[in-house]
């Protein structure tokens, strides 16, 4: 189907299905806001704990974080923010509507006017303040990004847990910019939940741990379903690279629009714990014992949005075919990511059957995440759990009463297939063991 035809597809699915709401609907709406639904909640916990278990869990040498939103504004003068975190803001004369100049080459796009103020700089990140009195010892900022947090508290890992580099540290949260012009769904939203990871290394090997991120990183968007035609890596001409960056490749995906970015890998070189040695007069360098000499470590940051790679998974996910002569919507979602693995489907709604049904459902959710159908016929039940992306369907029929096992459904193939209720759970286990996953490979 056409991508814009795509794009609207899966908006509808979204909030038809709930995946995604728009915030505030019944007062309007809220622009640039996203409520998440039950649906939602689930496939972005496992985008979550898919990008977690590839970058932390499976690394003897990245650790965990979880910094705080609000900090102290010194942070943010270090960083740059403070002077430096802004987009040029155009004003339409005409119509009074508000752009990112770089973005509507010198016409509104709301009026087609090309009679616009002169640029300024807006800054992007949420002013706020802290305790009862709102004042200037009082400003605060919600942070525009997490990699401050682990900066800002590198010395403190590495003693703590007396690591030596190369290693990283990981952080999962929400963030917040003051967007000039959000949209395309949750492209761009003013909160957002991101993905990042500061990998402190010897100078002297941050080369080649920038190329083995940048791969690291592609490999696990294509492990977990993005076809390699949908994905690209754009490394950064030198005139657009941020203040701080030796070197920043994005992996881009192919939204309905065009291109877009999902995740950069940048070479921070020491800007960083440079400027927090500076401002605070802190030691951010790392005494190494072998060679009793104190440095400080090179930085490679992959950052990316859990939102966004929720919405490309969809996107790329989302196919329409023709079962039994009528077309069905199905979401292809590696299993690793759809909202339910299992769904459980009884039959009928007589007691007989529900109970057997209620002790199957019980059994598998202990193992996997799992709905419970019994609602409309079992060909519209089987549509839904498809729409939705949900692997496996698991029936209860009245056969199940005498021979004590149940028919399980595969999403993409359609095929059925008898098994013991006893052994339902270890066969599901054995499909999904064949299942890609993304692997952490060795550096070298």
């Amino acid at each position: 189907m056409p991508d814009l035809d795509r794009m609207e597809a899966i908006v509808s699915l979204a909030k038809q299905r709930g995946f995604i709401f728009p915030s505030a609907e019944i007062y309007g709406g809220f622009r640039s806001t996203y409520d998440y639904g039950p649906l939602g909640v689930l496939m972005l916990r496992n985008v979550r704990d898919a990008w977690w278990n590839f970058m932390v869990q499976q690394r003897a040498n990245v650790v965990g974080i979880e910094a705080a939103i609000l900090s102290s504004p010194k942070i943010w003068e270090a960083s740059g923010h403070l002077a430096g975190f802004t987009d040029p803001l155009v004003d339409c004369r005409k119509c009074g509507s508000r752009w990112r100049e770089d973005q509507i080459e010198g016409v509104c796009p709301n009026c087609g006017s090309t009679d616009l103020t002169e640029a300024r700089d807006f800054n992007l990140m949420f002013r706020t303040f802290v305790g009862p009195v709102a004042d200037d010892a009082s400003v605060a900022y919600l942070r525009p990004e997490t990699a401050q947090g682990m900066f800002v508290n590198f010395p403190l890992v590495q003693r703590a847990l007396r690591l030596k580099p190369p290693f990283g540290i990981a952080q999962l949260g929400k963030s917040f910019r003051n967007e000039i012009t959000p949209g395309n769904f949750v492209f761009r939203t003013r909160e957002f939940d991101q993905m990042e990871m500061e990998f402190f290394t010897p100078p002297e090997l941050a080369d080649r741990y920038f190329q083995y991120w940048v791969s690291e990183r592609y490999e696990w968007y294509r492990t977990l379903g993005i076809p390699a035609d949908e994905l690209r890596l754009r490394p950064h001409d030198p005139d657009e690279l941020s203040h701080y960056s030796k070197g920043t490749v994005d992996i881009e995906y192919l939204f309905p629009w065009g291109f877009g970015e999902l995740e950069g890998i940048a070479n921070r070189g020491t800007y960083d714990l440079n400027a927090h040695a500076t401002y605070s007069g802190a030691d951010m360098t790392y005494f190494d014992p072998q060679t009793n000499a104190r440095y400080l470590p090179s930085v490679i940051e992959p950052a990316g949005g859990v939102t966004r790679a929720m919405m490309a998974f969809l996107l790329s996910a989302f196919d329409r075919d023709e079962v039994g002569g009528e077309e069905r919507t199905v979401l292809r979602l590696s299993p690793l990511l759809a909202p339910y693995t299992v769904a459980v489907l009884p039959l009928s709604r007589k007691p007989e059957l529900q109970g057997v049904a209620d002790s199957v459902f019980s059994s598998l959710a202990m193992a996997f995440s799992c709905d419970f159908d019994v609602t409309q016929s079992i060909g519209r039940r089987y549509r839904r759990q498809d729409e939705i992306g949900t692997p496996f369907c698991v029936t209860v029929d009245f056969d199940t009463l005498d021979d004590k096992a149940v028919t399980v459904r595969d999403r993409d193939t359609t095929a059925q297939v008898r098994v013991p209720i006893n052994e339902v759970v270890s066969y599901l286990q054995q499909q999904l063991a064949s299942t890609s996953r993304p692997i952490a490979t060795s550096f070298g």
